[in-house]
């Protein structure tokens, strides 16, 4: 199967090159041709597709088709072809008059050893110690999808890839191997062309050609500081062929919501407000609008992607521009993408190379808010709870409320105001690697990453009541960050007889730089200027500057013996302006070896036995994710004081000093196997981890003597520990290929040590908080009540009380544990046939185990207030002596729809995530057409779900990519269901 990708990317045609030829020597002479045609194969006689036939010492040649056929025009019979193909030894063949020349390439075993990229780096896989994990270009074109990260989901063992959301301006949040923090970041460091980044969404996926998931200490120590959640390693893509190249790669597509809830109509909803002691001249409420399906759409993808690209023996260059659209299927939701890309490295000399990598990204989105009740604006709550019984407009053309409440219909939310968030960025290196002696390269580069965003908002003052409230409201928040690194590597490789060393020495320095503003104004005299100087008042206005640096020493030794044992050892000493003079540096070693076993005498007899490696690794990496200045005691605002008869501003002492604060570290132990059988067509690597993090940078709670409520402190400790396997399989290798990939993770996360404390947050709907963080439990613990049933004789929810009794009153010290939102395990699935010019490829993912807190049942079931409900209270106790779940209505009363395991759903799930079809051109007609190759794909996403949870989405969460709040849903922007049709064509 890797045949028929590889021949997707080295499929090039001569015809555009030809052409150009032909221009700019016209008046050269046109000797006798002759066409030759044939076949390519390997030594087990299958056809190679991808084959490139070259004529020596020109630009013409062609490439096999998917069954290793061929076709070539030559001038002369003294010309000579060369026919190449990666993994294979290049073969040159004299026409010599001949007109069908068939050969059978050889496995170029040197070649085959595949180079992995690592920190600061690359390295043979065979060689490699720690635990890498790559996704390469072959996943990156299986399916389209705008999010690098999307496409990594399910394919990476131990990586949990989550989009809390739908929404198309929705990031994605990333965790290698469990959840390392509380207060701290979590999510892993992300290094595009060796410059450190913290968002993908600016990433075109068909830029990319490989990514590298560092996870273990060992593998990611490298990146000291930054490296304590992993790292993702992105190579960006190069000129391949001598030949200039021309791809275009398009696709369209529609999206929608794959499930939407049953809710009441209009008559049900009047009983129901009846019931309730809501009461009104219903005659004026005779609507029955289905606001699910004003709020949801039919949404779009579109994306252009051109780019060129080519080598030389000094210049290799790749240039690429691209569009990306989507709608969303919410209404308002959306996202634009324009990219611009060049990566350029030249060999100045035998001594001397210069390289460039420079993306350019004009982002924008328009946001819809979730999450939020339909009081606070969240369009899907607002959707679920709108009464049915009125339109969307009133006669004066401003928006509908609820009979009962001034809450306004979604489409408030949605189409009420005007805002807009665009982001511009820049995102490079500049490198030279100067080869010094024989066996020594330096390396400097300088990187930069500058982001300036600004977000417009507007709110006319006619339309909505808060905007008729406020006479109309304007806000700009603009920000603008800029990272610096600039790195110096001195690298030494060197063997001698059957002793491989490796070793890198060098300095990194950073510096991040932070500004924002931000300008609220009011009272606007009309809706002609939404500027913010449009208000006669200012409302509020704020701006901030900060400055973060890290500088670092690192150094790395790789040594091989005899191609069987294998030691890689690590330091990075790190400092960071995070903490105070005290504890400012940290030191952060790593070590792993491995042994080749398949290398040793006693199984090189044992054929079915390809290659057989253990490792074994221990490190320690820092985190200081906590924020600018943390140890220092800051200043706090607005604290203003009257004198004298005016107000006159102040501040106070806003936190407590700490120059002790220090790293927080990470300590991993791996140990994993690799292994191939029968000529690696069966791949199993299998790894067992425990990530303990201690000295948490946490706020915890003090003396009120100190007069101040908590502060930053090193406390605590947090573990991860799991197993993880990843299985590749060539299952069949004949005219039908047939290949796949299992890949299953078990991760377990505990906090070790709070020092005693009880931390509560993820509030909801009213309710408390429904998450609590302890000693001894997994963090995303759901807190709550634990529902026993509804009283027949007074239709009152009852609970267990913490003495083991039923009680109709529970107070808060009876709660308890009553969900975890953290899987059991996750998993995904790929299988790929292939057969003459057709491929199937199907992508299953999943996660098993994990419970859900479906906050918004508390919402369309909690009958308190004048809100539409879920068409579940149809069975509500009404009378007593009623058998059911549902307890009464209680207007006012939240006792019947506490946090409680009433609301607590299992969100297991298996997904199958995408199904593509494609057909790739054969080879006669896409020449007729003057292409190299041509492929044609139809791709489902979402198509099908197996869960039993009743919400819009189990793969979804309410808290994004927080470290604590887990497992919530309310009111969140589901998944969507898509179908793309697109085509991807080389000249």
């Amino acid at each position: 199967m890797t045949k028929v990708f590889t021949a997707y990317f080295l499929e090039r045609s001569s015809v555009f090159i030809l052409l150009l030829t032909l221009i700019l020597f016209g008046s050269a002479e046109v000797s006798a041709q002759n066409t030759i045609k044939g076949s390519v194969t390997d030594q087990d006689g299958e056809g190679i597709p991808g084959v490139t036939i070259q004529i020596k010492n020109t630009v013409t040649g062609t490439t096999t088709d998917f069954s290793g056929e061929y076709r070539l025009t030559t001038k002369s019979e003294e010309d000579i072809l060369l026919f190449s193909y990666i993994g294979m030894i290049t073969e040159e063949v004299p026409v010599g008059g001949r007109s069908v020349i068939n050969i059978t390439l050889k496995e170029d075993m040197i070649r085959l050893d595949e180079l992995v990229v690592i920190g600061y780096g690359t390295q043979n896989k065979k060689d490699v110690t720690g635990s890498v994990s790559v996704v390469g270009s072959e996943d990156m074109e299986s399916r389209p999808n705008t999010q690098v990260g999307s496409l990594i989901q399910g394919k990476v063992a131990g990586v949990q890839v989550q989009s809390s959301s739908g929404k198309p301006s929705q990031g994605i949040s990333m965790r290698i191997r469990g959840t390392n923090s509380i207060n701290a970041g979590s999510e892993p460091l992300y290094v595009v062309d060796g410059v450190p980044t913290a968002d993908t969404r600016s990433l075109s996926p068909s830029d990319i050609e490989s990514v590298s998931v560092l996870k273990d200490a060992s593998a990611a120590a490298i990146y000291g500081a930054q490296g304590a959640n992993g790292v993702v390693l992105i190579t960006t893509k190069k000129g391949t062929s001598t030949k200039p190249s021309v791809s275009l790669d398009v696709y369209g597509g529609v999206n929608e919501v794959w499930r939407t809830q049953e809710v009441l109509n209009g008559e049900q909803y009047r009983d129901l407000m009846t019931e309730m002691g809501y009461n009104t001249d219903w005659d004026q409420y005779q609507n029955n609008t289905d606001w699910q399906n004003e709020v949801f759409q039919t949404g779009y993808t579109q994306n252009y992607q051109l780019a060129i690209s080519g080598k030389s023996d000094n210049t290799n260059y790749y240039i690429s521009g691209g569009f990306t659209g989507s709608q969303g299927a919410v209404r308002s939701a959306e996202m634009n993408r324009a990219n611009f890309k060049v990566n350029l490295d030249q060999e100045v000399n035998d001594w001397l190379k210069l390289g460039t990598r420079v993306s350019y990204v004009d982002y924008n989105d328009v946001d819809v808010k979730d999450n939020q009740a339909v009081n606070q604006g969240g369009v899907l709550l607002g959707a679920l709870t709108t009464p049915p019984v009125i339109g969307i407009y009133n006669q004066d053309g401003t928006f509908t409320s609820n009979p009962f409440q001034d809450w306004e219909n979604p489409l408030a939310s949605t189409d009420g105001s005007t805002r807009g968030f665009n982001n511009k960025r820049f995102l490079g290196n500049l490198y030279a690697e100067v080869t010094i002696l024989k066996d020594f390269k330096f390396k400097t580069n300088l990187g930069i990453d500058n982001n300036a965003d600004k977000y417009n908002y507007f709110l006319d003052p006619y339309r909505t009541s808060y905007g008729r409230a406020l006479n109309g409201q304007s806000i700009v928040s603009q920000n603008n960050n800029t990272y610096y690194i600039f790195d110096n590597t001195l690298q030494y490789n060197k063997e001698v007889n059957n002793h491989k060393i490796q070793v890198l020495a060098g300095s990194v320095i950073q510096k991040y730089h932070w500004q924002s503003s931000n300008i609220e104004r009011r009272n606007f005299a009309s809706d002609a200027i939404s500027t913010p100087n449009g208000g006669s008042e200012i409302a509020a206005a704020t701006a901030t500057e900060a400055e973060k640096a890290n500088t670092s020493f690192i150094g790395r030794l790789n040594y091989a013996f005899n191609n069987k044992y294998l030691i890689t050892a690590n330091v990075r000493v790190d400092g960071s302006s995070v903490f105070g003079p005290q504890n400012r540096w940290g030191v952060f070693p790593s070590f792993s070896a491995g042994w080749r076993i398949s290398e040793e005498a006693f199984l090189k007899s044992v054929d079915v036995i390809s290659d057989l490696k253990l490792r074994a690794g221990y490190g320690i990496v820092g985190n200081d994710n906590i924020g600018t200045y943390a140890y220092m005691g800051k200043v706090g605002t607005g604290a203003n004081y009257p004198i004298g008869g005016i107000t006159l501003p102040g501040s106070y002492p806003a936190s407590i000093e700490n120059q002790k604060l220090k790293w927080e570290e990470s300590e991993q132990t791996n140990i994993g196997i690799d292994l191939g059988l029968m000529q690696d067509r069966i791949e199993l690597t299998a790894d067992a981890y425990i990530k303990r993090t201690s000295d948490l940078l946490l706020n915890a709670p003090l003396p009120r003597s100190t007069g101040y409520d908590n502060a930053i402190q090193n406390i605590g400790a947090l573990e991860n520990r799991g197993i993880e396997f990843n299985l590749n399989t060539v299952n069949y290798d004949k005219a039908i290929k047939w290949t796949s990939n299992f890949n299953i993770s078990f991760n377990k996360n505990e906090v070790i040590n709070l020092v005693g404390q009880e931390i509560y947050t993820g509030s909801i709907a009213g309710r408390g908080e429904a998450i609590q963080i302890k000693e001894g439990q997994s963090l995303g613990a759901i807190y709550g009540y634990e529902f026993l049933g509804v009283d027949p004789r007074t239709g009152n929810a009852y609970y267990m009380g913490g003495d083991g009794n039923s009680t109709f009153n529970p107070t808060p010290e009876d709660r308890k544990v009553i969900g975890n939102a953290n899987p059991d395990f996750i998993y995904g699935f790929t299988n790929t046939v292939s057969w003459k010019n057709f491929t199937l490829n199907i992508f299953f993912q999943g996660a098993q185990g994990n419970d859900m807190l479906n906050a918004t049942r508390i919402d369309t079931e909690g009958m308190t207030d004048a809100k539409n409900q879920s068409s579940a209270v149809l069975n509500r106790w009404k009378r007593p002596g009623d058998q059911t779940d549902i307890p009464k209505s209680s207007p006012g009363n939240t006792d019947n729809s506490r946090i409680s395991t009433r609301f607590v759903e299992d969100a297991s799930y298996l997904r199958l995530k995408a199904l593509t079809v494609s057909y790739t051109l054969p080879q006669n007609v896409t020449e007729k057409l003057s292409m190299s190759a041509a492929r044609f794909y139809v791709t489902g996403e979402n198509l099908w779900t197996l869960t039993n949870y009743t919400g819009f989405d189990p793969e979804v969460n309410q808290g994004g990519n927080s470290n604590t709040v887990l497992g919530i849903d309310y009111g969140t922007y589901p998944q969507t269901r898509s179908i793309i049709v697109g085509a991807n064509i080389t000249f």
